[in-house]
């Protein structure tokens, strides 16, 4: 039985080392035959430099180097396409989440063989409380807005079996956000309460969690562009009435209705909201048109395997 690690190195410099050292105990303790993938996603630090220093004394170590920093999903699929382990677990070098988490996995895994996959959810969450309600209000939304009841609060961490994955690298999208092709992929999946240590630093800032958000949102759901019909269908209906109203009171009354405040304030809100519209359909445009180009989400500019690089 073979096990395939799976991490990215991105600003993991500090950590790589002792990841190594503590993934590889948890996999001597499993007893199981290993290789452990490092992919560098264009670190601006030496992390790369460090990975190939512990190749150097375990020809068990594949460090695969991409061209440029593409992002961290991209790199993690892009790493799965080298894993041949029986089971593969797919985990950050940052040790944030414990690489201990492999046996805590494998002995789920072990409790029953029809389980496909076993992945990590936060007891609770650590950070700031901003850090926290902007997580859980991430996952909300993008249920609500998909449609899909997507487990909320996940690890990153997860323990998959070779069938698994394998179906998982079917999907292709250029536009990715790994967390839905867990979940759309289907399979047994199991979860396991965890803790996240405070030792490690993410680096997903507000920008890049905001920009994940829209990512995710219009790679799971049309219903941003349904809302638009329906703000379309209830604005045109309320001018309706309205229209219908004032000309009753003319007619009826003998009124006008005189300043201009309202209409400035009706045509910035249709400005707004047309504006708004074509933004939305814009992001899915474009998403259209990174998918036709069929171009590759990640490049690789060199393999390295043992004393040798490909």
């Amino acid at each position: 039985m073979k096990i395939s690690v799976v991490t990215t190195l991105y600003k993991s410099s500090p950590y790589v080392a002792e990841f190594y050292k503590r993934i590889t105990s948890s996999i001597h303790k499993i007893g199981a035959q290993y290789e452990i993938i490092f992919v560098d996603d264009g670190s601006p630090d030496d992390s790369l430099s460090v990975a190939l220093e512990l190749l150097k004394n375990d020809l068990n170590i594949t460090v695969v180097e991409l061209s440029r920093n593409f992002g961290h999903h991209k790199a993690m699929m892009t790493g799965l396409k080298y894993a041949n382990g029986d089971y593969v677990l797919m985990i950050d070098s940052d040790l944030e989440e414990p690489p201990e988490l492999l046996e805590v996995y494998w002995k789920k895994m072990s409790e029953n063989k029809d389980t496909d996959v076993v992945y990590g959810k936060l007891s609770q969450r650590k950070g700031t409380v901003w850090g926290k309600l902007t997580s859980g209000l991430f996952y909300r939304l993008l249920n609500f807005l998909s449609g899909e009841n997507m487990p909320t609060d996940i690890a990153f961490s997860r323990l998959a079996t070779k069938n698994y994955v394998s179906n998982l690298l079917r999907f292709e999208e250029r536009e990715m956000y790994i967390g839905g092709l867990w979940h759309i992929a289907g399979f047994n999946q199991v979860p396991v309460h965890i803790t996240k240590s405070s030792k490690g630093i993410t680096s997903y800032t507000l920008r890049k969690k905001m920009e994940m958000l829209v990512n995710a949102i219009t790679s799971f759901s049309s219903m941003p562009l349904r809302m638009i019909f329906h703000t379309g269908i209830i604005t045109t209906v309320i001018a309706i009435i309205l229209s219908i109203f004032f000309f009753v009171r003319k007619i009826i009354y003998a009124e006008v209705v005189s300043g201009w405040t309202s209409l400035i304030v009706i045509m910035l809100l249709m400005s707004g909201i047309i504006l708004s519209s074509l933004g939305i359909i814009a992001i899915y445009m474009s998403k259209i048109f990174n998918e036709v180009k069929n171009r590759p989400y990640t490049i690789v500019r060199s393999v390295h395997k043992g004393d040798c690089s490909k």
